[in-house]
């Protein structure tokens, strides 16, 4: 899937479940279709991306 590399934002709809990480670190397991959250450490709005290791 084209999306596994790009960054994705606080609010945006997750298209495939798995692994993220956040500007900070942090890891989090989302599933499809909820929404990325706020950042676990800052609390604010942050980036996430697939962890594909």
């Amino acid at each position: 899937m084209a999306d596994r590399n790009r960054d994705f934002k606080t609010g945006e709809r997750v298209t495939e479940a798995g692994e993220y990480v956040c500007q900070s670190g942090e890891r989090k397991n989302l599933r499809t279709d909820e929404d990325f959250p706020v950042c676990p450490i800052g609390g604010g709005e942050t980036s996430w991306k697939r962890d594909n290791k």
